[in-house]
């Protein structure tokens, strides 16, 4: 695999105003066209080495017996250099600076989602943070897709649902069960579908994108995911996931994920770790 190459201010597309303004209001925001060819080669073969040589971390959420479908991997940047590359030289970080209203950039994880053609699996709805190690407000998720994707087959988000105070218990993605049951100031996730139809005050968004296109949203924002069963190809998709100047750690009533072993961290001090850089 190439070395991760320097970064160059021409490949450093700028972030309209205006996108900040609704990753803020409506805690999903497009980001159109900020990722040059040259980032998008570099994550195309990281996650082809990705899924030739998965981590201990890989999974696959089709259902066991079926054709496999849908499978994920994560926290394998040290590992896998053209990641280590975007993370650090595509200008994401200044980008998440920007959405987070953050002094700095911390990145957390990156998040590898592939749908295989004729995928039926949907993501669930569902909101980030209650999976994580971290609490904090200045946070952001870069949904970073490697192929066209339209929105019926991409990602839809509850404008707003960032600010409702409500913490949902995380669902798996293979069968859609709960983690636990309700406790502690976390809540089971009602039918988010049945309340989007009830209700018309809740807007949902969502976005066509090609290539180059990342789409922001925050941990806390509710989204879910269609199947691939009316696109050509692969739904190929990388998640990185940074967060900001307020950020803490924090244990779960179940085990977080990615399962970062506190070592030497503090519940509530910042996650000031090696596992965890500061991107300039």
């Amino acid at each position: 695999m190439p070395a991760p190459t320097s970064r160059s201010s021409s490949q450093i597309i700028p972030l309209p105003a205006s996108v900040v303004d609704d990753f803020q209001r409506d805690g999903a925001a497009l980001m159109n066209g900020v990722l040059a060819e040259q980032w998008l080669e570099q994550l195309a073969a990281g996650v082809e080495y990705n899924r030739v040589n998965p981590s201990p971390y890989g999974y696959q959420y089709t259902q066991p017996g079926s054709v496999v479908g849908f499978w994920a991997d994560y926290v394998t940047w040290q590992d896998v250099p053209e990641y280590r590359d975007v993370v650090f030289n595509s200008g994401l970080a200044g980008h998440a600076r920007r959405l987070m209203n953050s002094d700095t950039s911390r990145f957390f994880h990156e998040h590898v989602l592939v749908k295989e053609p004729g995928t039926t699996e949907r993501t669930p709805w569902h909101h980030d943070q209650p999976y994580y190690c971290v609490n904090g407000d200045q946070n952001v998720s870069m949904w970073v897709p490697l192929d066209a994707v339209p929105a019926s087959s991409g990602m839809r988000f509850v404008a707003g649902s960032h600010r409702w105070n409500r913490w949902f218990i995380p669902r798996k993605f293979i069968d859609h069960t709960p983690y636990a049951p309700p406790s502690d100031g976390y809540e089971l996730l009602p039918d988010i579908d049945a309340m989007i139809a009830a209700d018309p005050s809740l807007r949902v968004i969502s976005f066509d994108v090609e290539p180059g296109d990342v789409i922001a949203f925050h941990y806390r924002t509710l989204h879910d995911a269609g199947d691939t069963t009316g696109l050509p190809g692969r739904r190929r998709v990388v998640s990185l996931r940074w967060i900001g100047d307020d950020a803490t750690f924090s244990l779960r009533p179940w085990l977080h994920s990615p399962p970062f072993e506190q070592a030497d961290l503090t519940i509530g001090g910042p996650l000031d770790d090696d596992r965890f850089p500061l991107v300039d």
